[in-house]
C-alpha cells in the first residue's frame, strides 16, 4: 500500500508499504506527541457565527484570559523573582501587552458594525477593556522601571564596594569607569552650564532686536502721522488753488464784459456824432 504524503507547497511524496515503515512510524510519533500536548479547540457559537458582535464577544473572551495572565504575571509571579527571570517576564508582559493592544484595536473595529440596538452594550464594555488595559500598562511601566533602578542600584553598590587600593584588574577596570563616568558628569554640566550662558546671550541679542524693532515702529507710525498730515495739508492748498483759478477766470470774463460794453458804447457815441 502506497500513502502519498506532503513534502511541500507543490511536491507530494509517495511512501511504499507504509506498514513498518521507518518515515511512517516517525510521522506517527510526532502526531501523538503533538496531539497529546494540546488540548481539543471547543466548538462554540462564535466560530461559525462570524457576525459582529460574535467576534467582538470571541475578542473580548480572549483580552480577558490575557488580562487575568498579565495580571497574575505582574502582580503575584513578579514578586518572588529577580535578575534575568525578572527581566524575561517583564520582556513577556511586554509582548503580550501589545497582544493586548492589536485586540483591543480589532474590537474597535467590529464595534461600528454592531446593530444599534445592542451597540451601546458592547461600547461600554468596550470602555472598560481599555481602562484595563492602561491600567496593566501603568503596572507593567512600574514593573520595568523597578527593573531598571534594581540594576542601576545594583551596579552602584557593586562600585561602591571596590578597593581603592586593590591592585585587581577588576576593581581598576572599575575605578577606571567610576572615573569616566564622573568626567563624562563633569564636562556634561560643563556644556549645560555653556549652553545656558549661550541662551543668556541670545535672549539678550533678542531683546535689544525688540527694543531696535520697537523704536522702529515708534518712528514708522510717526512717520505715517507725518504723512497723513501733509496729505490734508495738501488737498487744503489744492482746494484754495482751485478757488483761486475759478475768481481769476470769473475776473477775467468781467474784465472782457466791461471792456466790450465799452466798445460798443464809444461805437453807438462816434455813430451819433458822424450823423448828428
Amino acid at each position: 500500500m502506497s500513502l502519498f504524503l506532503p513534502y511541500s507547497d507543490d511536491t507530494l511524496i509517495q511512501v511504499d508499504n507504509i506498514h513498518g515503515h521507518p518515515f511512517v512510524s516517525h510521522l506517527a510519533g510526532i502526531l501523538m506527541r503533538t496531539f497529546s500536548n494540546h488540548q481539543p479547540l471547543p466548538v462554540s457559537a462564535h466560530t461559525m457565527d462570524q457576525s459582529p458582535a460574535s467576534l467582538f464577544e470571541s475578542y473580548s473572551h480572549d483580552f480577558q484570559q490575557l488580562v487575568n495572565k498579565l495580571t497574575f504575571q505582574l502582580e503575584t509571579e513578579s514578586k518572588g523573582l529577580t535578575g534575568e527571570p525578572l527581566k524575561a517576564l517583564i520582556r513577556r508582559s511586554e509582548a503580550e501587552l501589545e497582544e493586548g493592544e492589536e485586540i483591543i484595536s480589532q474590537m474597535e473595529v467590529e464595534l461600528p458594525s454592531i446593530p444599534q440596538s445592542i451597540r451601546s452594550k458592547y461600547t461600554l464594555n468596550f470602555k472598560s477593556y481599555k481602562a484595563q488595559l492602561e491600567k496593566l500598562r501603568k503596572q507593567f511601566r512600574d514593573a520595568k522601571q523597578a527593573v531598571l533602578r534594581s540594576d542601576l542600584l545594583g551596579n552602584t553598590d557593586a562600585s561602591l564596594r571596590d578597593d581603592p587600593y586593590s591592585d585587581s584588574p577588576t576593581d581598576y577596570s572599575q575605578r577606571t569607569r567610576l572615573l569616566q563616568g564622573t568626567e563624562r558628569l563633569a564636562d556634561g554640566s560643563r556644556r549645560l552650564e555653556e549652553s545656558h550662558r549661550l541662551a543668556l546671550e541670545t535672549e539678550s541679542v533678542g531683546a535689544d532686536i525688540l527694543r531696535n524693532l520697537r523704536g522702529q515702529r515708534e518712528q514708522i507710525e510717526h512717520s505715517r502721522d507725518v504723512l497723513a498730515s501733509a496729505d490734508t495739508s495738501i488737498d487744503r492748498a489744492s482746494g484754495t488753488l482751485k478757488k483761486m483759478i475759478f475768481r481769476m477766470y470769473q475776473q477775467h470774463f468781467l474784465t472782457y464784459g466791461i471792456i466790450a460794453i465799452l466798445v460798443f458804447l464809444i461805437i453807438i457815441v462816434v455813430w451819433g456824432k458822424l450823423k448828428g
